[in-house]
Parts: structure tokens; C-alpha cells; sequence
């Protein structure tokens, strides 16, 4: 089920402090969500959070287009998924993270998971490549710093033979 709201913030937000007005367009959002989906659980989609505190905490918009579906997930349950009118929706990606119970679990926790060996011979050619690209780069500023120089020396030498030229013109 899809519906598209257009949901009233400004009377939300009026009687709070002006450093909280954002949050409380955000909890009203939800809570007026709640309240006409029938559904308990209500998640706000990235574009809908990064409208809502646009104009940073002391500002937010007075009114907002919003298009929520109703989605049915085995694991969290129902739950609406709101976003600004216009975008596509994103997939909300969860992982679950196992944990080790007992005490392999604990050990884990306190030494740290096993290093993989791949990741680490990644990391040495990385490591290779970028001191392989701080010698050229080592190399060129080296270049520069002698093409400087020689620029350098050809105007003073310039300056001297334009002041030689001076002086003996007024002699």
C-alpha cells in the first residue's frame, strides 16, 4: 500500500525552542505516520531527514510532500517507509552481526578477530605502489625545483647585464 501525504509542521514546532524545532519536525513526522498508516514502526528515508534539517536546527519547512509505503518484513515486522515525494526508494540495508557466545565470544570481544591474509598482503602492495608514487613525485618536484632555480639565475643574470648597460650608458 502506497499513499502520498502532505503533512503540516509548523504547528508542531511552534511552541518549542527554537534549537529543538528540527527535531520536533522529524518526531512529528513520525508521529503523524504512526497515526495514519496504523502502523507502529515508522522509518524516515534519507532524502525526507536531509529535508527536514535543511535550514539546520532553528528552521525547518513548514510543510512537507511525502510518499510512504506500507512494507510487510518477516524479520522487523511491518513498518512504513516514508521519502520525499518524487525520489526513489532506497533498499535499507541491515546486517546482522553474530555474535560468539561464551567464552570464544569474550576472547574475541577483548584479543580481536583473526587477521586475514589477503587484506594484509593488499595492504603491503598498497603501500608499495604509494612509496613507488612518492619517489616520482619525490623525482618531479625535484625537476621543478631545478627549473626554478635556473629561471631564477638567467633574470639575475639579465638584471646585472641591464645594470652594467645602465652605467655605462651614463658614463
Amino acid at each position: 500500500m502506497e499513499r502520498n501525504y502532505v503533512i503540516p509542521l509548523r504547528r508542531a514546532f511552534q511552541k518549542v525552542p527554537t534549537y529543538r524545532k528540527a527535531e520536533k519536525a522529524v518526531s512529528a513526522t513520525k508521529k503523524f505516520l504512526i497515526k495514519h498508516m496504523k502502523v507502529e514502526n515508522v522509518k524516515l528515508g534519507r532524502h525526507l531527514n536531509m529535508e527536514l534539517w535543511k535550514n539546520g536546527p532553528r528552521n525547518p519547512p513548514h510543510k512537507v510532500e511525502v510518499n510512504v509505503e506500507l512494507i510487510k518484513d518477516k524479520e522487523d515486522g511491518d513498518y512504513a517507509y516514508a521519502e520525499l515525494v518524487g525520489i526513489e526508494k532506497e533498499q535499507l540495508k541491515f546486517e546482522k552481526v553474530v555474535k560468539k557466545e561464551g567464552l570464544a565470544g569474550k576472547l574475541e570481544s577483548v584479543v580481536g578477530t583473526k587477521k586475514d591474509p589477503k587484506k594484509e598482503d593488499e595492504k603491503k602492495v598498497k603501500k608499495e605502489v604509494l612509496e613507488k608514487g612518492e619517489d616520482k613525485k619525490a623525482e618531479k618536484v625535484q625537476e621543478v625545483k631545478d627549473e626554478k632555480k635556473e629561471v631564477l639565475e638567467a633574470k639575475r643574470t639579465e638584471k646585472i647585464v641591464k645594470k652594467d648597460d645602465k652605467k655605462s650608458v651614463k658614463q
